[in-house]
């Protein structure tokens, strides 16, 4: 049996080489403020792959994506076990931009800091009188630079997002840079209308993009899972605080409250981050995980 060694490994994902196509493995690994912490939570990557699957599914009428299977049957035998099943996604090989597509529906976090000093978020100007959590009246795409692992994000301008890919793209960078932001902004708006039937608002999340062989635009990397996005519960939902998450925002809570945890975290927090993310995916999907 041919044995196979990671080419790329990031916070939560490793990446293999297929030869024509790649293995992307979602671990039980878990990150927060670009850092990696010290528990593994049970199914996670499973439930990540599974929900990302969903997805893909879903929005392949407005963009084409790279997953090809999450079957491990359809894998090397090296992937045929425990280990990868249900946490591996084959996919087609694509040249990755190196632009982080983040939207924004509603305003928090980061997001919320900044509206309250200057009224704008990554340069972009805001009503007045917004509140946290509030729903904004469309929309915005707040692009970053892809970090390297254990550094940090930048934010970006569209006009710098522009610059980056015509210095990598000759001639494309403009093309390349409105077709990423529109794409975003459609998927953004299909999935959070049909979560927000399903009762889980979108608050926020970000898509990556590549280039296939033909050099079109493909979506890559996961889809609206917890790690990527912020999902609240619609009911309940009140502007003018901070929201209750099925996403790993709770994780970050808890570590803004306990500073000196060494990014280790207690069971009963791990735990209830996976049920967290097992109600969001049944949710969604109308389906229990099944580990």
């Amino acid at each position: 049996m041919k044995e196979f060694l990671p080419i790329k490994e990031g916070k939560v994902r490793e990446v293999y080489d297929n030869g024509d196509s790649l293995i992307i493995v979602a671990t039980d690994r878990i990150s927060a403020f670009d850092v990696i912490l010290k528990n593994n939570v049970v199914n996670k990557g499973a439930i990540l792959t599974q929900m990302s699957k969903f997805w893909f599914d879903f929005t392949k009428d407005i963009v084409p994506n790279h997953m090809i299977s999450i079957d491990t049957n359809d894998m090397p035998e090296f992937f045929r076990n425990e280990r990868f099943k249900g946490g591996s996604m084959l996919c087609k090989k694509l040249r990755m931009l190196p632009i982080e597509c983040i939207v924004r529906g509603y305003i928090t976090g980061s997001g919320w800091e900044s509206y309250q000093k200057n009224g704008e978020v990554c340069a972009i100007k805001l009503p007045e009188g917004l509140k946290e959590s509030d729903k904004l009246p469309e929309p915005i795409y707040t692009p970053t630079t892809k970090a390297d692992l254990g550094e940090h994000d930048e934010h970006i301008t569209f006009e710098e997002s522009e610059e980056i890919l015509e210095k990598e793209f000759p001639g494309r960078g403009h093309e390349y840079a409105k077709k990423i932001m529109d794409c975003t902004i459609a998927l953004y708006k299909k999935c959070a209308e049909y979560a927000y039937s399903k009762g889980i608002i979108i608050a926020d999340t970000k898509f990556e993009f590549g280039l296939d062989e033909n050099g079109d635009i493909v979506l890559g990397d996961e889809m609206l899972t917890p790690d990527s996005s912020r999902f609240w519960p619609l009911e309940g939902y009140v502007p003018g605080q901070g929201q209750p998450s099925f996403d790993k925002q709770y994780v970050r809570d808890w570590l803004k409250a306990n500073p000196n945890s060494d990014y280790k975290l207690p069971d009963e927090v791990v735990d209830k981050t996976v049920e967290k993310y097992k109600e969001a995916y049944f949710m969604l999907t109308g389906e229990k995980f099944v580990g």
